[in-house]
């Protein structure tokens, strides 16, 4: 029987699912035992990493013109990564981190993998397996961002705007859940996506997820 676009991307985000006890920062992060230090480090990998994804989503969107649907998405992710950007520099001001400090950053390549991998899907993969792999993906980032927000009220007294960056991937999106739906139905119609090969993405993009949270914790020790 063939499977919906929905019931694809609800199996695909379960399978390729990480061991919640496999991330090596996080659950540190939600206990209030990360150094705060290790905060504004991953403020600062994430100032690459956003505009770099939103590049590569706005690029992928470019690729995707004969598929509307498809270019809706990633547009949608595109503006949403340029209203984290804006959060993320509250964020990063409340690690105390100002030019200075953002200009004598080695940026950690553990964490710079992920942004690099989403810039070769945006210029090899096709655009409809990268929809499938993307929202596998955004799911695990997802319940991080939720520990992390809560963890930085509870243990580090952070105020509510400076956790905004965290709350914006924390919340539901029912409107880009939809999208990816829409995305997903319309190359499956069409046959234009191959699920083998956008599970490969995804499992990659997963691998550098967990690469990135290694790579901080790592630096933490």
């Amino acid at each position: 029987m063939t499977r919906t676009a929905r019931e694809l991307l609800e199996t695909t985000t379960r399978d390729l699912a990480p061991d919640p006890r496999s991330n090596p920062l996080v659950p540190r992060i939600a206990r209030g035992e990360a150094d705060p230090a290790v905060l504004a480090a991953l403020a600062l990998e994430q100032r690459r990493v956003i505009p770099a994804d939103r590049t590569a989503f706005l690029h992928l969107a470019e690729r995707s013109t004969a598929r509307p649907e498809t270019a809706a998405y990633f547009t949608a992710l595109a503006d949403g990564e340029a209203l984290a950007a804006e959060h993320l520099e509250v964020f990063a001001a409340a690690c105390g981190v100002d030019d200075a400090r953002a200009r004598a950053h080695e940026p950690l390549p553990g964490c710079q993998s992920y942004p690099a991998y989403v810039a070769w899907l945006a210029l090899n993969a096709e655009p409809a397996d990268t929809v499938l792999a993307l929202t596998a993906n955004f799911s695990a980032w997802g319940g991080y961002c939720a520990t992390i927000a809560e963890a930085l009220r509870t243990h580090y007294g952070f105020a509510e705007e400076a956790c905004a960056f965290f709350d914006f991937f924390a919340e539901p999106a029912p409107a880009l859940d939809e999208a990816a739906t829409t995305a997903v139905r319309t190359a499956l119609d069409a046959g234009d996506l191959d699920e083998t090969r956008a599970r490969d993405h995804a499992r990659l993009l997963q691998t550098y997820e967990a690469q990135f949270w290694t790579a901080l914790a790592e630096q933490a020790q």
